[in-house]
């Protein structure tokens, strides 16, 4: 192989990718057989096979027991909103945003305490085993399932104070913000860092995906005068959402 030459497999995947991308071979469609695969191309099979490995990798097609493998229908992305926090009668950021694109947002949750791991224990800036809130929730739009998210509190912030449960309550519901304010902690920053990994068996199915399918991690955590006081991670499908940063200059 050459140089910038690619490989036989890859030149293969690549035709294909581009026929499913314009319509050639539209959702539903049985991609051609290994056979079909190897005639037309003049390839292996064992490169016919791997370039249909491709595409399943790329989660442009799939197998269905027994019959074949066919191309998937393509989801058009949605946008799901960060923005800079927004004054608006203590609703959480979720609830601000979906309102404001017109969504209708709901939620589960589930809280426990827990000793923090290590790496949630470097996040807070706490030792190893320290007591935290683990708070697991389910976001919703019009009862479908668009994202996932774990936060974790240090209980030496929130315990023993009305906000030691973000759901419940006088201030359940209310944003990170609003909370710490109510117990005297002013929160002044927010870092968020995003990244991408395949997505766990358990995410997956309550997202609707399958194995293979890559998830977007925002890890977010908030500080008061350079103590954090909340952590996440919020994790939503890669092939149906984009997240969208709405950032004031100031």
């Amino acid at each position: 192989m050459t140089f910038g030459e690619q490989p036989a497999y890859l030149r293969v995947a690549s035709d294909l990718r581009e026929k499913i991308v314009n319509g050639a071979l539209p959702p539903h469609t049985r991609l051609p057989s290994q056979a079909r695969i190897r005639e037309e191309y003049g390839v292996s099979d064992t490169v016919a096979l791997e370039a249909r490995k491709v595409l399943m990798a790329e989660g442009l097609v799939e197998g269905r027991s027994g019959s074949g493998t066919y191309v998937r229908e393509r989801p058009v992305p949605r946008r799901i909103a960060r923005s800079g926090y927004r004054p608006e009668g203590g609703a959480s950021p979720f609830r601000q945003e979906q309102a404001a694109d017109g969504m209708q947002g709901t939620w589960e949750s589930r809280s426990e305490q827990e000793g923090a791991s290590a790496e949630i224990a470097e996040r807070l800036g706490i030792e190893p085993g320290d007591r935290v809130m683990r708070t697991r929730y389910v976001f919703r739009d019009a009862g479908e399932p668009i994202m996932l998210s774990t936060s974790w509190e240090p209980l030496a912030v929130t315990g023993r104070t009305p906000v030691m449960l973000p759901e419940e309550g006088p201030l359940g519901g209310c944003g990170v913000v609003d909370r710490m304010a109510a117990i005297e902690v002013v929160v002044d920053n927010v870092t968020e860092e995003v990244g991408a990994r395949p997505g766990l068996a358990e995410e997956l199915l309550t997202l609707g995906g399958v194995p293979g399918h890559v998830v977007m991690v925002i890890g977010r955590t908030y500080f008061a005068s350079g103590r954090a006081v909340e952590t996440a991670d919020v994790v939503v499908p890669a092939d149906r959402y984009r997240v969208a940063y709405h950032l004031p200059v100031r």
